[in-house]
């Protein structure tokens, strides 16, 4: 299933390329003991959760030195396939229920992913700064900026200025209405040509 990822992002290295094998097994061994992935879709990890993830590669690249929380990553997503693309930036990866947060630990320690650290904690209690905060649906786009702007840096270093890259499924339209002349949306169809992504969407928003 690694090919479907090879398929997106060729200029995977061979390291790349057996981090990303490794998931499928730790995945699969470590959701029969925690639940982090419904029982039903984990044969569905690569397309649904893995490449999904990656959408936020295709809106931007980090450049090395970038900084990104991934807020209620649950079991390291979209954290953890990004971290793995992005190896010279660093990931902190936050969610609230500890179980979760031991999962996604155990799958980069798997891996020898050595660019993220997790904490266990609400986003409310995170003071540090960021360049990037990326999310997968966690909550609706108004309360996910209340409690993420606190952690933009000012300086900006990349291609886009620092802010917020989510990625929603559905109806956007009330949900941007109050950033409507910021935001920009990314249909993932532009990006991925399977089924799954016809309802999915980037959001980015300057912060």
């Amino acid at each position: 299933m690694v090919t479907l990822i090879q398929k997106y992002f060729p200029d995977l290295s061979f390291e790349q390329v057996s981090q990303f094998a490794q998931l499928n097994d730790l995945y699969t061994d470590w959701n029969a003991k925690i639940n982090v992935i419904s029982r039903k879709d984990i044969g569905n990890l690569y397309e649904r959760h893995v490449l999904h993830s990656l959408a936020i590669a295709k809106i931007l690249r980090f450049k090395k030195g970038t900084s990104i929380v991934d807020v209620g990553t649950g079991g390291g997503f979209p954290g953890i396939p990004l971290a793995i693309l992005f190896p010279e930036s660093h990931f902190c990866l936050v969610d609230s229920i500890g179980k979760k947060v031991r999962v996604a630990n155990e799958v980069a320690t798997g891996i020898k992913l050595n660019n993220c650290t997790f904490v266990h904690a609400r986003m409310e209690e995170v003071k540090e700064k960021f360049d990037f905060v990326v999310s997968r649906a966690v909550m609706p786009l108004p309360d996910l900026v209340r409690l993420v702007k606190k952690n933009i840096r000012k300086e900006n270093n990349n291609a886009l200025p620092n802010g917020l890259i989510c990625l929603k499924g559905g109806d956007l339209q009330s949900e941007i209405q109050p950033f409507r002349k910021q935001a920009e949306i990314y249909p993932l169809s532009n990006f991925f040509e399977e089924d799954y992504f016809t309802t999915k969407q980037g959001i980015y928003l300057p912060l």
